[in-house]
């Protein structure tokens, strides 16, 4: 396993405290790796269990939004953010769980552009509202959401997942975490179907 990149000391995998340890474990045998953010963010303990106790309410719980949407709003705001780290691994998400080998470019790129519903164009611009000014969130743009069907409850998600990730591009940028190269090749090829005949060329 190669030490992921950082400004500051990367704990080895058997020091850390059992807990972490046994987490990153998991992650690693259902992944094949372990994600950079794991190991760079163990350096602080009580953080990292903060950080990724914060994760799992926002991006795991039911939800009015989907898991894909939920990353669909990583995506977006951390391009605004700059961070490289984000942007390529949650990009790889997008695609295993919208099954679109484009989107997760599209988003990172220019999201308006990008294959969404008015619905979930409503969602990300409201998102890098918050990710970049949300002093200037007024209950006019609550309102817009609702209009798109959006709940109370909703429009917490969102908000609050571009609100936490802002805090993980910050943090991402402080350390100069990479992304682990495994995630660059997630969700690019599409599932083979054997099955399927192949189309014939007509001459």
């Amino acid at each position: 396993m190669s030490i992921p990149k950082s400004r500051f000391p990367v704990p080895k995998l058997a020091e850390l405290p059992e807990d972490i340890r046994q987490r990153i474990e998991a992650v690693q045998e259902k992944s094949g790796f372990i994600p950079n953010v794991f190991l760079v963010l163990a350096h602080r303990p009580d953080e990292f269990r903060a950080f990724f106790a914060y994760h799992d309410a926002l991006m795991e719980k039911p939800s009015g939004l989907s898991k894909g949407e939920r990353e669909m709003i990583v995506v977006v705001t951390s391009a605004m953010n700059s961070c490289l780290y984000c942007v390529v691994a949650h990009g790889a998400i997008v695609r295993i769980r919208e099954k679109n080998l484009r989107l997760a470019d599209q988003l990172a790129t220019d999201y308006t552009r990008a294959d969404i519903t008015l619905r979930q164009m409503a969602m990300l611009d409201f998102a890098c509202l918050v990710s970049d000014q949300a002093a200037e969130v007024s209950d006019d743009d609550l309102d817009e959401l609702r209009e798109h069907g959006f709940s109370t409850e909703d429009i917490w998600d969102i908000g609050a997942i571009a609100a936490f990730f802002a805090l993980s591009n910050r943090m991402a940028g402080l350390t100069d975490m990479l992304p682990n190269d495994e995630f660059y090749q997630l969700g690019r090829n599409p599932p083979s179907t054997p099955d399927k005949p192949k189309p014939r060329l007509v001459k």
